[in-house]
């Protein structure tokens, strides 16, 4: 029986086998997760569908139909253009830095059809396709070769001095963090991870003297947000503010007086956890950092069901890029790491995260789908 629908996973990938084999309650945990941030804006918005929460819903139903149609192409296809698709961002990000649109003192977005892409989001989903399909045919003994990792090291270098030059510190870091756990799941030895790290602390001062005076702030507020209350250190008091006023349980859903005074900066974006804390409390903080951990350990364990390495690599590398977005966004709302501006995915206000994210679900869906199809065997070395 179990070898019967094991072959029916394998020979029958017509339409209906396809939509068959998706994971309908990641499915349905990602549209809840989205549900979440529809009321989370409804309330940002005041009480109304405008002009957060509808946009939100609406992004959402296009970027699930994106998700479904990418689940459907064959992963092995898509291992295919893996290079290419890694190539466009490149393309994408120098493209950026000549005719980018200038936001907040940063150059990070294109125009495209009256559409604002942030290149530096999607260049992460493609990395890590550019990362799994290199890896995907290395035999441990070519894995042992320091050479060898010399063409991942420039792929992963690249798109992240391209973000740094935006300027997108906490991007870039993010996407050398999602290119490292590709290369940590690939096998490569931690010793190697530790001659790459070692240095970094001796190179702290001199990356502080360079960066941007904007950057340099977000990192002396962190440290001491209180110096300069009305100015840099005053998003992060107003977060810590809202969110200890949220108590247990919170004040009740709209009666949130920090957000919907506007005390509280970019509550439909950067800061959308810290209203939401005000409102639930910690016990509704909670409830949703639970769904955030079931859909990054979904997809986990598609990843270990995947019976070829590409597949897990991929599913990997995205879920630990969905675990980021998570991460950064509500220590940052909480003042354990400088505040930067990265959304809470499925939740949070904005166009190019949103499609990015449901992007990178769906090349996650089609990992999940054709799980078991039979790739390319390892070289040989």
């Amino acid at each position: 029986m179990i070898e019967g629908r094991r072959l029916y996973r394998e020979t029958n990938f017509g339409l209906i086998g396809k939509l068959w084999n998706i994971s309908w309650l990641y499915v349905l945990l990602l549209c809840a997760l989205a549900g979440v941030g529809y009321a989370a804006l409804y309330s940002a918005g005041g009480g109304s569908p405008e002009p957060y929460a509808a946009r939100h819903i609406l992004r959402f139903a296009l970027g699930l139909v994106l998700m479904l149609s990418i689940a459907l192409v064959d992963i092995r296809f898509i291992a295919r253009l893996a290079w290419p698709i890694y190539g466009l961002s490149i393309v994408m990000l120098v493209l950026v830095a000549r005719i980018g649109h200038v936001g907040k003192g940063a150059q990070r977005w294109i125009e495209l059809g009256g559409l604002q892409l942030q290149p530096s989001e999607m260049a992460k989903i493609a990395l890590v396709l550019a990362l799994a399909a290199w890896f995907h045919r290395a035999s441990w003994e070519r894995m042992g070769n320091p050479l060898f990792l010399i063409v991942p090291i420039v792929t992963v270098l690249l798109p992240v001095g391209l973000i740094l030059k935006e300027p997108n510190l906490g991007t870039a870091v993010i996407c050398g963090m999602v290119g490292m756990s590709v290369f940590f799941a690939a096998g490569v030895r931690w010793w190697k991870f530790a001659l790459v790290l070692l240095p970094l602390p001796l190179l702290g001062r001199f990356v502080y003297a360079h960066l941007h005076d904007y950057q340099r702030a977000r990192i002396d507020t962190f440290l001491n947000p209180e110096s300069d209350p009305l100015g840099a250190g005053y998003n992060i008091i107003q977060s810590k503010i809202a969110l200890g006023s949220g108590g247990m349980w919170g004040k009740g859903y709209l009666q949130g007086t920090q957000g919907h005074l506007n005390f509280l900066p970019e509550k439909q974006t950067d800061f959308i956890f810290t209203m939401m804390g005000e409102e639930f409390g910690f016990v509704g903080g909670l409830a949703l950092m639970g769904l955030l951990m079931l859909i990054i350990l979904g997809g986990m364990l598609i990843a270990i069901r995947c019976r070829h390495q590409f597949g897990r690599l991929v599913a990997l590398g995205i879920s630990f890029n969905f675990f980021m977005y998570v991460f950064v966004n509500i220590a940052m709302v909480m003042g354990a790491i400088p505040v930067g501006g990265v959304p809470l995915p499925l939740v949070s206000h904005g166009g190019s995260a949103m499609i990015t994210v449901m992007v990178g679900f769906g090349i996650l869906m089609s990992c999940y789908v054709h799980r078991d199809v039979a790739f390319a065997a390892r070289d040989e070395a």
